[in-house]
């Protein structure tokens, strides 16, 4: 199959709202493509190549200085190929080497084809095309039983897989797929709420348990032979030695388990989760051990527990992990469940997860019997630029830029603005409609895709926190930031400053 015809429908996807009209897209591409072709088109849809990481970033697509192809040539094996080969590139010279295959490739691709390219290796598509999405249109393409579909991707945490089974494979071979001890599953999802209070209203009886600022493990075990992976299912065995050995001690021969992981500080309370986070890209460090708490387990040799209840669960967790169980409580009473949430934030941690008793474990699946709970910092803003947006965005304004004061010049002029970050979240499309109408009176200058301003808007910006990065001259970088609304109430010189973001860093 073409490049082009995935391109062209992700862009028929990208523009349209509407679920349904994604989901036939998606399944006529799905229907046309070659068995050998599906692992490698699935991964672009979901912007997450089959590879995994490729070793590409920003500044070296950025960097490229090529001419692109006038008429489609390529194909998805020729990208899947090549995407193979720049993760082999390692080694003295390697990014030497990764820019001449990025260039071969970008040759290649016309302008299109390339900017879906691009965005795919950077995991910036956002055709709207989730997994969920692209799962109904695998059940559709195939006359399978969503239910079916949706098993198999989470109990083999591989959605390209299973796209193949269920185009291609026999009327078994769904069904077939199960737990396997070795094999990370798609972890179990939560929803959000204001407060425990409010999650006990969608739970009922719950374990209320900490909720850690940490890296999400899932911990498997067959004997001595452990395996540890990451939230997007990643192999960091290698890096987490303490983690092995703790688990290699727990009473049980199979084991897979659920849970998060964080550095601690010599006070024993959690370090910022960029700290956490640096041992899973680098070698191990003993100067950074990690400490596990787990608060789920899905087998204990032989046994599966996915569809027995949470009460169950944990009553094997406990006796199976002890000491290294998630501290929390089971209850119905909200002014317990607000006390160890209390407990949880005076600790250092995020806040609480509120866990249906009753449920069982949906793997994959963001339901109402988890529910987290975590305070919503909100911060004032100074929007630097916004970018152009694409698909169904095309022709507005979008992404913004966002600046804190420096009132002291302490990282540039003083009375300056210090980015620290970009957003496209919680733009609604009124929103779009008045940054694009508002925005150019403000124009400094621009490039093909971004228009710089004077900073004169202020923005309420909703984030989970900040992070350490060498991007921005701050030092920082904003998580998961969204857009709550426009301050017209506010002048730039109010806004929040890059002191007060940089203080989070410490708790």
């Amino acid at each position: 199959m073409l490049l082009s015809e995935l391109v062209t429908t992700a862009d028929t996807v990208t523009a349209t709202s509407s679920r349904l009209a994604k989901i036939d897209a998606l399944s006529q591409l799905l229907a046309r493509a070659d068995a050998e072709d599906v692992p490698a088109l699935v991964g672009l849809l979901l912007a997450s190549p089959r590879q995994g990481r490729l070793g590409v970033g920003w500044r070296g697509i950025s960097a490229l200085d090529v001419q692109h192809a006038d008429a489609p040539s390529l194909s998805i094996s020729d990208v899947d190929d090549a995407f193979e080969t720049l993760t082999h590139a390692s080694g003295s010279g390697s990014a030497s080497a990764r820019s001449g295959l990025l260039s071969v490739l970008a040759s290649r691709a016309t302008t299109g084809e390339w900017d879906f390219l691009s965005r795919a290796m950077l995991g910036e598509l956002r055709t709207g095309a989730l997994g969920g999405v692209l799962l109904d249109a695998i059940a559709r393409a195939s006359d399978r039983p969503v239910a079916s579909v949706r098993r198999a991707a989470m109990l083999s945490g591989d959605l390209g897989e299973t796209a193949v089974l269920a185009l291609h494979g026999s009327a078994d071979a769904l069904e077939a797929v199960g737990l396997q001890v070795g094999r990370p599953v798609l972890p179990m999802l939560a929803s959000t709420a204001p407060t425990p209070t409010a999650a006990l209203e969608i739970t009922g009886r719950a374990s209320v348990e900490y909720k850690l600022d940490g890296a999400r493990i899932q911990v498997h075990r067959h004997g001595d032979d452990v395996s540890v992976y990451t939230r997007s299912l990643a192999d960091i065995t290698h890096r987490v030695p303490e983690i092995v050995e703790i688990v290699r001690t727990l009473p049980a021969h199979d084991l897979i388990l659920d849970g998060e992981t964080l550095s601690l500080d010599e006070d024993g309370g959690p370090r910022p989760f960029q700290e956490t986070m640096s041992r899973f890209g680098a070698d191990v460090s003993r100067d950074l051990v990690l400490r596990p708490w787990f608060f789920d387990v899905l087998h204990v040799d032989g046994r599966d527990l996915l569809d027995e209840p949470l009460s169950t669960r944990l009553t094997e967790l406990e006796r199976v992990v002890g000491e290294w169980r998630m501290p929390g409580i089971v209850t119905d009473d909200p002014a317990a469940a607000e006390q160890l949430s209390r407990d949880a934030l005076a600790a250092g941690h995020e806040g609480v997860l509120v866990k249906g008793i009753d449920a069982p474990y949906s793997a994959g699946r963001r339901g109402k019997s988890w529910v987290k709970v975590k305070p919503v910092l909100t911060y004032d803003l100074v929007v630097l630029a916004a970018e152009w947006g694409s698909g169904r965005r095309q022709g507005w304004l979008s992404n913004l830029h966002l600046g804190a004061l420096d009132p002291d010049g302490e990282f540039g002029e003083p009375g300056g603005f210090v980015m620290v970050g970009k957003t496209f979240k919680g733009l609604t499309d009124e929103l779009l409609r008045w940054q694009t109408e508002n925005f150019p009176p403000l124009e400094t200058r621009r490039t093909q895709s971004t228009v710089f301003l004077r900073p004169e808007f202020v923005v309420e910006i909703a984030v989970d926190g900040v992070q350490r990065s060498p991007r921005y001259p701050g030092g920082i970088a904003l998580r998961f930031a969204r857009v709550k609304g426009y301050r017209p109430d506010k002048t730039p010189s109010g806004a929040d400053t890059i002191q007060t973001l940089r203080a989070l860093l410490r708790g």
